[in-house]
């Protein structure tokens, strides 16, 4: 049986302690790493060892009993989450390393709230009980209350696992048959391992272990009951399915995309289909262990592969029969510029940022084609950090990165028509486009509404494609635009005139159209928080987040704690974490997710700080281009719409 685990957790709650002990106890390494001695299995890169914490997601493989797994070391600090949540999605189950000191921390909730989105069994694992201040009991309470009252602590030793009453209960509670059978006949152990173990599959019950990771306390028996609780099913005779769920370039330049097969089979020389339409044939499978692999010549259902040969994957896509890509919640609010060296040519290190985003899709990187620069968005400071030392390793480039800015969309109250007319001497193309807005989130959409009496099939994809090829600048400070639909209304092309190009010009130039008859909202990135502190520090709280412009939810109580949540700007709360541990002594909680996009506290501040002179964009106008006595001349955008060629309909 084949199984895929993953080990998550907060930073420094001694998830990669723990993954070296389970690779330790199946003969899988000779000796067990440690992080501090910069000798962990799975925390093989330079930058790994130099920090001391996970920031790439490795795998590793090891035998147990009659079972094959793939384990993933997660990243566990909040900057790469991203790379975190693309492990997750191909998980079979999960284990969360919570340190019994600590218990839940901020992160965790982040961990936590992501397997639940996507369905994954979990395991906990309480760790460090040996330490001064463990409380196993405090920490699996917290679990219960801030994580799921579906937790349930088990022991387990060499002979399996130990029954206690409220154990036996609570699984017979979740089954009516056993519940039937324990009412008439007792507790009867195969049934109820078997019973716990669909539960756990379907999570619907979260079991627990305590023990000490560096002190080797509790690893083996967790390892053999989880073994025994967990099951996977996967077919070989199924048609080919999967997840490509990592990037990376290897030492030889070469593109290796790292997939979970999830049916059937596949093997070198196949023609893979993945992401929309795509088809490649693949010129290896490779299957990794650590910063090590071994090529092979076909892979099964189950298993983590790596593959070349493909030209253009994407982080997410599809393979097989699976075709949709699946979308992520972990996304940047800040944004970086690129400080090169005078020395550097931008676009040498344009390319490899290029690389990197294939790699880490979040980043976004923009070229600044005026200015010649380079910008990107990260997820915080010491993503930005991490980020200099791989670019000077892997590339040569000693660079710096300006201090991160929020990241700001903008969007449109209300519907508007756009009109684009590109007509210089022997190029023609019109198009009318509405422009809607649409709920947060949602981003840039596209459909038509033209009839191909007036415009061919071929040529409404086309104008689709244009809208949808990149992000669009908005008119208040150069912000991406978003959540806008975008329908095709009418649109003319000239059977001699019209040439490549020439809609991409009228498309752009109606979208520009629609926006400066528009009513733009500036948006900002709101967090989602959760405050834990005492109750005596509840108005403190309270004033600083009606100060940061944040609003509260219905405030909770649990004895002396005070549970603060509601959403606040992602602006005002940047720093808010050291506020809170200041006037805490260390003992505030605050747990920050990202909670979407609203309308911006402080616009006109932001926009005049910005300085976006829309009438200078190099990549953008609003004016339409038309022709007379054979030479095409400009027409601004509030004379154009009346000498457009169609009839408004």
């Amino acid at each position: 049986m084949k199984k895929t685990i993953g080990i998550l957790a907060h930073v420094d709650a001694g998830k990669t302690t723990f993954s070296e002990q389970l690779l330790y106890y199946t003969k899988s390494i000779k000796q067990r790493g440690r992080v501090d001695h910069q000798n962990a299995f799975l925390d093989n890169h330079d930058i790994e060892k130099q920090r001391g914490i996970t920031v790439f997601a490795d795998q590793a493989m090891f035998q147990f009993k009659d079972n094959h797994y793939y384990l993933i070391d997660t990243p566990g600090h909040v900057d790469f989450s991203p790379e975190m949540e693309r492990a997750i999605a191909v998980l079979d189950i999960a284990i969360v390393v919570v340190s019994a000191v600590e218990g839940v921390e901020a992160h965790t909730e982040t961990v936590w709230q992501l397997l639940k989105k996507h369905s994954i069994p979990t395991f906990f694992f309480i760790n460090k009980i040996d330490r001064t201040g463990a409380n196993v009991e405090a920490v699996m309470k917290q679990i219960q209350q801030e994580l799921s009252s579906d937790a349930v602590l088990l022991e387990a030793n060499e002979d399996g696992l130990k029954w206690d009453e409220s154990v036996i209960e609570m699984i017979a509670e979740r089954d009516e048959q056993l519940l039937d059978y324990y009412m008439e006949h007792g507790f009867e152990p195969m049934q109820w391992q078997e019973a716990m173990r669909r539960t756990i599959m379907e999570a619907r019950i979260y079991p627990c272990f305590a023990g000490s990771a560096l002190h080797d306390i509790g690893v083996e028996p967790f390892l053999a009951a989880f073994d025994s609780l967990t099951v996977t099913s996967y077919a070989d005779d199924k048609p080919l399915s999967g997840r490509i769920y990592k990037l990376r370039y290897d030492q030889a330049g070469t593109l290796v995309a790292f997939i979970k097969l999830l049916g059937g089979t596949l093997s070198v020389r196949d023609e893979l289909s993945y992401g929309a339409g795509l088809q490649d044939k693949i010129t290896q499978i490779r299957r990794y262990n650590g910063s090590s692999y071994e090529t092979i010549s076909t892979a099964y259902a189950g298993e983590l592969i790596a593959v070349t040969g493909l030209s253009q994957p994407q982080t997410g896509d599809g393979i097989g029969a699976m075709s949709e890509r699946i979308s992520y919640d972990m996304q940047p609010t800040l944004r970086s510029r690129v400080q090169l060296e005078q020395t550097i040519n931008p676009k040498e290190a344009l390319r490899y940022f290029r690389m990197l985003e294939t790699e880490e899709p979040s980043l976004n990187v923009v070229w600044d084609e005026k200015h010649g620069d380079i910008q990107l968005h990260v997820m915080g400071k010491i993503q930005l950090e991490v980020l200099e030392q791989v670019v000077l390793e892997r590339f040569g480039l000693q660079i710096k990165f300006e201090p991160p800015q929020i990241l700001y969309k903008e969007t449109i109250a209300a519907t508007v028509i756009g009109y684009g007319h590109f007509e210089p001497l022997r190029h023609y193309a019109e198009v009318h486009l509405m422009m809607e807005p649409t709920e947060r989130g949602a981003g840039v959409s596209y459909s038509s509404n033209c009839h191909v009496d007036m415009l061919s099939d071929a040529l409404q994809r086309l104008v689709g494609q244009h809208v949808l090829e990149r992000e669009h600048h908005g008119l208040l400070t150069g912000s991406a635009l978003t959540d806008v639909h975008v329908t095709l209304l009418r649109g003319r092309d000239h059977n001699k005139h019209t040439h490549g190009g020439d809609f991409r010009e009228a498309t752009f130039r109606a979208l520009r159209q629609g926006l400066e008859k528009a009513e733009n909202v500036l948006l900002e990135p709101y967090y989602q928080f959760k405050i834990v502190v005492q109750t005596e520090q509840l108005g403190r709280v309270i004033s600083d987040i009606q100060r940061a412009h944040g609003t509260l939810d219905p405030l909770e109580t649990e004895g002396e704690k005070a549970i603060i949540t509601g959403k606040a700007p992602v602006a005002t709360m940047l720093d808010y974490s050291s506020e809170l541990a200041s006037f805490t002594q260390g003992k505030g909680k605050l747990h920050l997710s990202f909670g979407g996009y609203a309308p911006c506290h402080n616009a006109s501040e932001v926009i005049e700080r910005t300085g976006y002179n829309k009438d200078a964009d190099p990549e953008y106008t609003s004016s339409s281009i038309f022709c007379a006595k054979g030479a095409g001349y400009s027409v601004r955008w509030d004379e154009a719409e009346q000498l457009m060629h169609i009839e408004k309909g």
